[in-house]
């Protein structure tokens, strides 16, 4: 279980025509579906929390939760390392996001399947070893994917080139759980780039998981 846990976590937190790029916020209900004997919905949900806050600016972003064990994930491009903090630990965990023990399969892109927020959105869907992810997006929320291509981690780079925007909702079937997340709020702003830095002395380590 402790393993299941740790790599939703790392998933999570790593778990989006070229418009300009997109800058601000987008904040995320998330619900969890278990299909793991012994772990109920509600635990992934109270471990991983039911609200993600995103923020991005160029080639940097940040995920802030409100679980009960993940706390923040923080994407810092020069050293391609996703940082994660957790609530029971001071000592950050790192991921090299150039390295993915995944592999999409298949993909498939299908025009205008459902509005979000008033945005007519596309839907990806990328089969993957893992089990099948679909993204849903709009074009006015773009994305360079210039920016990502060491970015393999999590298959976001296989999701970038493609949509070229950020998703306002997505779903990813694995055969111990079901997470949705769909945008409530997509806010437009200038971010301070003191948002993605790490915290002054943090000690950090790589994570085993």
């Amino acid at each position: 279980m402790k393993h299941l846990f740790f790599g939703l976590i790392f998933w999570a937190v790593g778990l989006t025509c070229i418009a300009q790029n997109f800058e601000g916020k987008i904040t995320y209900k998330v619900s969890y579906t278990s299909r793991t004997a012994g772990v109920t919905s509600e635990q992934f949900s109270s471990l991983m929390g039911d609200t993600q806050e995103y923020f991005i600016k160029g080639n940097h972003y940040k995920s802030v939760f409100n679980g009960k064990l993940v706390l923040w994930g923080l994407y810092i491009p020069a050293e391609l390392k996703m940082y994660t903090k957790m609530s029971n630990s001071e000592t950050l965990l790192w991921n090299d996001v150039s390295l993915n023990t995944d592999e999409v399969l298949k993909v498939e892109l299908n025009k205008s399947k459902e509005i979000i927020l008033g945005f007519s959105c596309d839907e990806l869907i990328l089969t993957c070893k893992s089990g099948v992810q679909k993204f849903y997006f709009h074009a006015s929320l773009g994305v360079d994917p210039a920016l990502f291509v060491q970015h393999k981690y999590g298959n976001w780079y296989d999701y970038v080139s493609r949509a070229k925007a950020l998703h306002l909702k997505s779903v990813i079937e694995t055969p111990q759980f079901v997470m949705e997340s769909i945008a409530t709020d997509v806010k437009p702003m200038k971010l301070d780039d003191g948002l993605f830095t790490l915290p002054p002395g943090v000690k950090s380590m790589k994570s085993p998981y």
